[in-house]
C-alpha cells in the first residue's frame, strides 16, 4: 500500500511538472468558468497523459488499499497476499509508465486487464480469509 500510495506521489510530481510549463508555453490562465477539462484539451497529449494516469490512481486503486487493509486486520500475511500485491502494484506502475510515455491503448488495456484480474484473485483470497 505504501508503495503505491509513494508512486501516486511521484505522478503527481510528474504532472504538474510537465503540466505548469506546458500551460505557461501556451500562455494558459486558470478559467474556473470553463467548462471541466475544456482548458487542458488544449495542452499537448503527451501532457494530459500524466494528469490522465494520475486520476486512474484515484480510482481502482482504491479498491486496491481497502482490500489490503482488510488483509492486514484479518492477519493474512502470506505469501500469495504479498506476492498478489506486489504483483498489483507492479502492473500499475507499468501501467502508469505506459500511459506516461507512450500510451498505445491496445498495450495499456491488457496492462491495466492484467492488474484488474490480480486485484479480483487478491479480494477473491481475502473474502476466503475471512469466510474461513
Amino acid at each position: 500500500m505504501i508503495a503505491l500510495a509513494g508512486w501516486t506521489h511521484v505522478m503527481w510530481l510528474w504532472m504538474y511538472a510537465t503540466r505548469l510549463p506546458a500551460m505557461r508555453a501556451a500562455r494558459m490562465r486558470p478559467d474556473s468558468d470553463a467548462p471541466r477539462g475544456q482548458q487542458m484539451s488544449q495542452l499537448p497529449a503527451r501532457t494530459r497523459w500524466k494528469a490522465d494516469n494520475y486520476n486512474h490512481l484515484m480510482e481502482q486503486p482504491t479498491v486496491f488499499y481497502a482490500v489490503a487493509l482488510a488483509l492486514a486486520v484479518l492477519g493474512a500475511d502470506d505469501g500469495v497476499s504479498i506476492g498478489l500485491g506486489w504483483a498489483y502494484v507492479g502492473l500499475r506502475v507499468a501501467h502508469s509508465l505506459h500511459q506516461a510515455l507512450i500510451n498505445h491503448i491496445p498495450l495499456r488495456f491488457v496492462i491495466f486487464a492484467s492488474s484488474s484480474l490480480v486485484l479480483i484473485a487478491l479480494t477473491a483470497v481475502a473474502a476466503h480469509r475471512l469466510l474461513a
